[in-house]
């Protein structure tokens, strides 16, 4: 039998062994680095972004109404006060992932905030690294909008039960200090076929489609964005090219319904390329961040 100082030996490298294994803790983030982040789930850390990619909020055209309830919202959670989680849903290319970098933009530069809001982006296939991203901003001096684009669940998906526990689930919860800002093409973020399935397989199919449609039960605040008119699409590409420089001439009208039909929409994405294509065309930069 060995001695009990060989047992403490063996221990000890035993322990140590471990202690070389184990992931090492992550590192505190520097909040102070930028105004934004990007959360990367494979380093269980936050990358900070120099520049953000975004358009003054001026310039988002034919949205009056869904921006200024985000931008009331937004301000009141950078504020210190209740706002809800906010879910940006319908057409594409009509500004929903814009909306929220130019309102998180406008309201972080006002006295009062002073910067103390923070943007942190998350992707879609990171979800699951949610509570861990949690809990490093949950005693941070600081208010985030943790913000993932494009987020919709596909069949056999189940982490979106890990963000139904993170929203207003859990033990803990979600922290006084973040709020959770998603865009997605579906208002109930599944698709219609995944649902039908669970309607026609399950056991209860009022409860099986009653659960995942309750995940966008948890934003407190729904925006919808529809398809713009004509006359809406129009004054997009005026705002754009009023605030670049480009001056109208008589064929600009037709020249950008001619560029929407092309393409088969009118939105603001839309816009947006014609005038690339039109200041390329005149030799002009454009610099559409902020």
């Amino acid at each position: 039998m060995s001695s009990p100082d060989c047992q403490d030996a063996l221990l000890r490298r035993i322990a140590d062994a471990l202690d070389r294994l184990a992931p090492p803790a992550p590192a505190k983030p520097d909040f102070d680095a930028a105004e934004a982040f990007i959360w990367r789930a494979d380093r269980g850390a936050l990358a900070p972004v120099k520049r953000v990619n975004r358009v003054d909020l001026s310039l988002l055209q034919g949205i009056d109404r869904v921006r200024d309830l985000l931008v009331e919202n937004t301000q009141r959670f950078a504020r210190g006060l209740p706002a809800n989680n906010a879910l940006l849903w319908g057409a594409r290319g009509m500004g929903k992932s814009s909306l929220v970098k130019s309102a998180h933009a406008a309201i972080n530069r006002e006295k009062t905030i002073a910067g103390r809001l923070k943007l942190v982006e998350i992707h879609r296939e990171d979800i699951e690294g949610l509570p861990q991203l949690m809990g490093l901003m949950r005693d941070a001096p600081y208010r985030f909008i943790v913000f993932c684009d494009d987020l919709s669940f596909d069949a056999g998906d189940t982490s979106y039960k890990s963000l139904k526990a993170v929203l207003e689930g859990g033990v803990e919860g979600r922290p006084s200090n973040v709020l959770f800002y998603a865009t997605s093409n579906r208002r109930h973020l599944l698709q219609r076929d995944m649902m039908e399935n669970e309607r026609s397989t399950a056991i209860n199919p009022g409860e099986a489609v009653e659960e995942k449609v309750s995940l966008s039960d948890r934003f407190g605040l729904w925006l919808g964005f529809h398809h713009c008119s004509q006359d809406d699409y129009l004054a997009m590409v005026h705002g754009y090219a009023k605030h670049f420089g480009l001056k109208a001439f008589d064929a600009f009208e037709a020249e950008a319904l001619e560029w929407a039909t092309t393409r088969g929409a009118r939105s603001g994405r839309t816009a947006w390329q014609f005038i690339q294509d039109l200041a390329g065309r005149l030799g002009k930069p454009l610099d559409a961040t902020g």
